[in-house]
C-alpha cells in the first residue's frame, strides 16, 4: 500500500480499512448497503475516514506497537491485514520470495517454544528459523518433516501440552546466549545505525538536522566501542539513503551481536523534549525481545544519569528495523531538535560525548553478569578499556 489514508479520505481503500477494523472488533459495524452491484459501489466509494475510524486506527496503532498517528501508511497496513489470520486459517509453509507474516505465525512460533523447539524471536514471519523447529516437532511427533503447517500438524500441535516452564521459552534463551558470550567486549560484533541520511535529512531546526548530528553521534559511539576491542560496523555513509529493511539485512548479514539506531526526535510542540529508547515487542501478544528490552532499559537509564535530559522511558514497537533484525535491536531518539533546550545540548560536542560514553557502558553491562555489574552512571569508558584489565 502506496497512499496514505486519514481523516478525511474517502473511497473503497476507506471501505476496506474499516472493514479490517471492524473485524478486530475495533469499530462499530455498518450495514452493508442494499443489493446492486450500483449500490455496492457507490458504497465503497462513499466510505469515509472519520472520526471513529480514527479512534480506532490509533487504538490498534497504540496496541500493535506501531506509532500512533491516526494514519493508516505501509507500517500500520501491513500490522493490520496480519493482526487477521489465527492460526489454522490457512497453510503455513516458508516462501523464500514472499515470506508469511501474520498472528497465526505468531501462535505457532509460542506453540513451539512452549513445546521445546527452538524457533528464534516471536516475530509473526515464518522464516527459516520457523521452518527448522517446525520440520524438528513435526519428527518427534511422526509426522512427515516438510516445514509446512497443514491440518495434521495443526491437530499435533493442539493435543499436546507445554513442556517449557519458569517463564517465556523465547526469553529463557535469550537470556542464556547472552550470558554464553561471556563479559568481554572484545571480538563481538556491533552495528550502529545513524538514522535518515541522503536526501532524507529527518527532522530540523534552525542549522541542525537529524541526520547530521545522528551520523556525528554515531561517529562517536563507533570510536568508543573500537577501543574496547568490539568490531563495530556503520549501517549508512553520509550520502546513502537506505530504508530500514536494508539497514536490518545488512546487521544480519554480518550477524551481528547488537545493533544501535541513533534519531533525534520533533514536535510541533515546543515543550515536547527528551530521551526515550525503542525496543521490538508487542506486550499484548507476549512477542517481545527480552534481551532488547534490558539493553533499552540500560541505555536509557545510563543517557538520564548522565544527561538532564527528561526521562521518557522505553517503549515496545514494531517498526522494521526492530523487527527484521536477528539480534537484540533498540532505537534511541535523543531529544527533540524542535525543543530549544534540548537542541542546544544535541549541538554540543561535549554532550555527545556523554551519549556516546552513556551507549557504551550500557552494551557492556548487557553482558555482566548481575553480580559483576556495576550501579547506573557510575562505570567510566576508561574502566573498559583492555589495558585497564591488562
Amino acid at each position: 500500500m502506496t497512499q496514505l489514508l486519514r481523516l478525511g479520505s474517502k473511497g473503497p481503500a476507506v471501505a476496506e480499512i474499516r472493514q479490517k477494523l471492524t473485524r478486530l472488533g475495533l469499530l462499530a459495524d455498518v450495514p452493508a448497503p442494499s443489493s446492486g452491484a450500483e449500490a455496492r459501489i457507490a458504497g465503497l466509494e462513499a466510505a469515509e475516514f472519520d472520526a471513529p475510524v480514527d479512534a480506532a486506527v490509533r487504538a490498534f496503532q497504540q496496541q500493535r506497537g506501531v506509532t500512533v498517528d491516526g494514519i493508516v501508511g505501509p507500517q500500520t497496513y501491513r500490522a493490520l491485514d496480519e493482526a487477521r489470520w489465527r492460526l489454522g486459517d490457512r497453510i503455513l509453509t516458508h516462501a523464500v520470495s514472499h515470506l508469511l507474516a501474520g498472528d497465526d505465525v505468531v501462535a505457532l512460533q509460542q506453540r513451539l517454544l512452549e513445546l521445546g523447539f527452538d524457533c528464534g524471536r516471536v516475530d509473526g514471519i515464518f522464516g527459516r528459523r520457523t521452518e527448522s523447529a517446525l520440520r524438528e516437532f513435526q519428527r518427534n511427533v511422526g509426522l512427515v518433516p516438510d516445514g509446512t503447517c497443514g491440518p495434521k500438524t495443526f491437530k499435533a500441535l493442539d493435543r499436546l501440552s507445554r513442556t517449557v516452564r519458569g517463564g517465556r521459552p523465547d526469553a529463557l534463551r535469550e537470556d542464556l546466549d547472552i550470558a554464553s558470550r561471556g563479559p568481554r567486549l572484545s571480538g563481538k560484533v556491533v552495528v550502529i545505525d545513524p538514522g535518515h541520511g541522503g536526501a532524507d535529512r529527518g527532522a530540523a531546526a534552525g542549522a541542525l538536522d537529524e541526520a547530521s548530528v545522528v551520523e556525528d553521534l554515531a561517529a562517536r559511539v563507533e570510536g568508543r566501542l573500537t577501543a574496547t576491542g568490539v568490531v563495530a560496523y556503520l549501517s549508512r555513509g553520509a550520502d546513502w539513503e537506505v530504508d530500514e529493511a536494508g539497514r536490518a539485512a545488512f546487521a544480519n548479514g554480518l550477524q551481528a551481536d547488537l545493533l544501535i539506531s541513533l534519531h533525534v526526535d520533533a514536535s510541533p510542540n515546543p515543550l515536547a523534549s527528551g530521551v526515550a529508547t525503542y525496543y521490538y515487542g508487542v506486550v499484548r501478544r507476549g512477542s517481545v525481545s527480552a534481551v532488547g528490552e534490558r539493553f533499552a532499559g540500560l541505555v536509557q537509564r545510563e543517557i538520564v544519569a548522565r544527561t538532564d535530559l527528561l526521562d521518557c522511558r522505553v517503549h515496545a514497537k514494531t517498526w522494521d528495523l526492530l523487527r527484521l533484525t536477528r539480534m537484540p535491536a533498540v532505537r534511541i531518539e535523543v531529544g527533540y531538535l524542535s525543543n530549544p533546550g534540548d537542541a542546544a545540548k544535541l549541538s554540543d560536542p561535549a554532550f555527545r560525548d556523554t551519549v556516546a560514553e552513556a551507549i557504551v557502558v550500557a552494551v557492556q553491562r548487557l553482558y555482566l553478569a548481575q553480580e559483576d555489574d556495576a550501579p547506573t552512571g557510575t562505570l567510566r569508558l576508561d574502566e573498559l578499556l583492555p589495558s585497564s584489565s591488562a
